[in-house]
């Protein structure tokens, strides 16, 4: 799960930088936000469909997945592939300005629904992809991260001074640039 971590960040500084230096879509960083989320999600939601034959490859497969989800939900492959479509489909939603809000609280909801199989992997110390069981301690901090970056990208979750102020301004200025793009 590190992986996705480094991901998001590095994308997050990547696209903010680029803003910096003149890029006017990544001016604000609720919307490098968006994108660094979606990026991630796209990274994962695309290993819930890669097949066994590619197991020997560093990313899981949709068979790695499996054991992921808690015994009492039912139809747990058919559960791994929806879940990689809603990701997928939340990414895209996340890289729209118009869909974006509705992108990521979607996605707050989604998380939410998939933290209880976070917890049982942890728990249970079911491995991933060959490697030990990531432990609960380090799972559910990452969760709520993402939670919280979906709620910034979301524009639920402001930082700055009086709720947002200037950068929800700034905000709300990209995202109409952003739709005149």
């Amino acid at each position: 799960m590190m992986e996705t971590l480094i991901v998001l960040l590095t994308t997050l500084i990547v696209l903010r930088a680029a803003g910096g230096l003149g890029a006017r879509r990544f001016g604000a960083w609720p919307t490098c936000a968006a994108y660094a989320l979606g990026v991630m999600l796209i990274m994962t939601g695309t290993t819930h469909f890669l097949p066994e034959a590619l197991a020997d490859s560093p990313a899981p497969t949709h068979t790695d997945f499996i054991p992921m989800v808690p015994p009492f939900v039912p139809f747990p492959s058919l559960m791994v592939y929806l879940t990689g479509a809603l990701e997928l489909l939340g990414a895209v939603g996340l890289f729209l300005a118009n869909t974006r809000r509705s992108a990521g609280l979607g996605l707050v909801a989604l998380l939410l629904v998939m933290l209880p199989a976070n917890i049982y992997v942890a728990v249970s110390d079911v491995p991933f992809n060959g490697a030990p069981a990531t432990p609960l301690w380090a799972r559910i901090p990452e969760q709520v991260l993402y939670i919280g970056v979906a709620l910034w990208a979301a524009g639920a979750l402001r930082f700055g001074r009086g709720g947002g102020g200037a950068a929800a301004s700034s905000t709300r200025a990209v995202v109409r640039t952003e739709r005149a793009a």
